[in-house]
């Protein structure tokens, strides 16, 4: 009984060998797509819904939208996102934040998008350049504002804002 057992055993592995062989010999005769990365950068498709970097635009004059609330800060569930502030005088006579360092963490960032959906000012986003491959973890913390950028005045928005609006109603 045993040695019919044995011999039993060895059919079933032959077959379950040979299923396992039909199967890699038909994936070797299709036709394979391969990406020819990185040779085709200028070509390449990335879409608008990957987030790979999270960036605070600026402005030709080197002003951002970032008031320094802190509502990304609070939101990031890994506590990726550090915002340094501090409280100046204007010449109302009130305290107004203003930003010092916006920094972020690619490394420990899982990307959940919390930060940019929440920001009121819509201050960050995440752009799609997939390349954030480095050799040194230190490189990973990124300061998202400029060195000397500061608040984009909202009344020059509101006005710009207006202009644009205008010139859209005279051309149509």
């Amino acid at each position: 009984m045993k040695f019919i057992q044995y011999i039993g055993g060895i059919f079933t592995a032959l077959r379950s060998l040979a299923g396992g062989m039909i199967v890699t010999w038909k994936e070797l005769l299709t036709p394979k797509v391969t990406m020819e990365y990185p040779e085709n950068r200028k070509t390449l498709v990335i879409s608008d819904r990957w987030r790979s970097e999270l960036i605070m635009p600026h402005d030709e004059n080197n002003e951002h939208a970032c008031t320094a609330c802190g509502i990304c800060m609070i939101n990031c569930p890994n506590g990726t996102i550090q915002v340094t502030s501090s409280s100046i005088d204007t010449e109302d006579g009130k305290k107004k934040k203003i930003l010092d360092k916006h920094l972020w963490d690619y490394g420990s960032c899982t990307f959940c998008n919390l930060c940019v959906i929440t920001c009121p000012s819509d201050a960050i986003i995440f752009n799609n350049d997939f390349e954030g491959a480095l050799f040194d973890r230190s490189k990973l913390l990124h300061r998202l504002n400029h060195e000397g950028s500061k608040l984009r005045d909202r009344k020059k928005e509101a006005s710009t804002l207006d202009t644009s609006a205008k010139k859209e109603n005279k051309e149509a």
